[in-house]
């Protein structure tokens, strides 16, 4: 982990400035390398449809297919496995917490009446057609497709179309992430991954009609697909790779704080963490108690270099000042580790998701607590939020004036329009 030492006394003190330029540097460098790549892709599934998502897939997944779209009995066939393991069970039981949560974020359309003749309100109306975006192709996560297409559905969104990358083995997607999308009730899935998943979800193929958003988290050449497309649909944000921030004190366990890095740092060595803290040897027991718990990890390599390469320790001078450390890195998932977490919950500022004292581990939030998992990363929980129920809907504005209120309120737009140039605007108001 790269040190920032912010105490007085440090021979290079770090300042909240210079940790903030470090912090958004740290997926420049993937970012670059992607971006043509990424180009050529959305590009390639624009002109050619199909044929170019067939190619890709066949290129970059190493997975011979002749149709996108996952048959029905292919799906029946993964439920009835799974319905016969552990993970059936477990992901009923999430379903459930994830739908109750989501369920309390419904708003309503409403209309207010002022004056007589003077109605104004809102109406709020769920996406005709979601594209749910969700990774794979070595590994399975049907923890995400609960905590994205559940939220969907609670939503309202009539069509749920989810895409994942297949098995080179199979040419289709793990039996749990079948099984898991069959519990959320996703309409459709598709068996593409990777930037021409995307492609295909905003512009439309033979096979893949087009979306009007497209959520769901991926890596960086989904994230940077996404970020293109923007526009000509809707995105939820720019998901992944993982990040984790560890707050810590005087009164926190070493063994505690090493499970909450390792936990998120093991998804991948592009995963980012933070531990902040004002005690040195504290910082340096955690780190220790780090190394003791990879011992018998199997994904051992992965964590050290995601920790060696991507993350970083500040040494502060006092609790407020890792604090705010915490809020310039704005970090995916923050657990407060402190003698009293409450107490510094109203001073965390960015955070996607915020995880209070010993307990409340990164695993219960990844897979059963409730709120979506879907988090902002890469410093956006400065402005984004976890994906909810409004990713999912839209407003629209509902006015009406009789003769009279008009007329009333015209000298005002008047005055507007002809102070703007735009007199066509001024003779409107009548």
């Amino acid at each position: 982990m790269r040190r920032l030492d912010f105490r007085p006394t440090a021979p290079e003190r770090a300042t909240l400035d210079s940790a903030r330029a470090l912090f958004d540097s740290r997926f420049s460098d993937i970012q670059e390398t992607a971006e043509q790549t990424v180009r050529e892709i959305l590009a390639g599934v624009k002109a050619d449809g199909d044929e170019a998502v067939l190619r890709y897939t066949r290129r970059f997944d190493y997975a011979e297919a002749s149709t996108l779209r996952v048959p029905e009995a292919a799906i029946l066939s993964a439920v009835e496995r799974i319905e016969a393991t552990p993970l059936w069970a477990a992901m009923e039981r999430s379903s459930v917490r994830i739908a109750d949560f989501h369920q309390r974020q419904l708003k309503e359309s409403w209309i207010t009446l002022g004056s007589a003749g003077e109605t104004l309100g809102q109406k709020i109306s769920a996406l005709r057609r979601v594209g749910i975006y969700i990774p794979g192709g070595a590994a399975a996560y049907p923890s995400t497709v609960l905590m994205v297409g559940i939220p969907a559905k609670v939503a309202g969104v009539r069509e749920r179309a989810l895409t994942t990358p297949p098995s080179k083995e199979t040419g289709l997607p793990p039996d749990g992430t079948l099984a898991a999308a069959f519990l959320a009730g996703i309409t459709e899935i598709y068996a593409i991954g990777g930037a021409q998943a995307i492609g295909a979800l905003a512009y439309g193929t033979a096979s893949v009609p087009r979306v009007d958003k497209i959520v769901g988290p991926g890596n960086v050449y989904v994230n940077l697909a996404k970020r293109q497309v923007f526009g000509t649909v809707g995105i939820d944000m720019l998901a992944g790779p993982s990040e984790v921030a560890v707050l810590v004190d005087a009164t926190t366990d070493p063994a505690t704080a090493a499970r909450e890095l390792i936990c998120q740092t093991e998804h991948d060595p592009l995963n980012s963490a933070l531990l902040a803290g004002c005690s040195e040897p504290l910082l340096n027991a955690i780190l220790t108690a780090i190394e003791c718990q990879l011992t018998d990890l199997p994904r051992a390599e992965v964590v050290r270099r995601a920790l060696a390469e991507r993350s970083f320790l500040a040494i502060t001078e006092n609790l407020d000042q890792a604090i705010s450390v915490v809020n310039a890195y704005a970090p995916e998932h923050l657990h407060v580790l402190c003698a009293e977490p409450w107490a510094v919950l109203p001073r965390i500022e960015n955070a996607g998701a915020i995880l209070l004292g010993p307990h409340t581990n990164a695993a219960l939030g990844d897979y059963v607590a409730g709120p979506s998992h879907t988090l902002p990363t890469a410093g956006c929980a400065r402005f984004a939020s976890p994906l909810n129920v409004d990713d999912f809907l839209k407003k629209s504005s509902i006015l009406y004036f009789d003769t009279e209120t008009a007329s009333a309120l015209a000298e005002t737009a008047q005055i507007f329009g002809r102070y703007e140039g735009l007199e066509g605007h001024a003779r409107a108001a009548v």
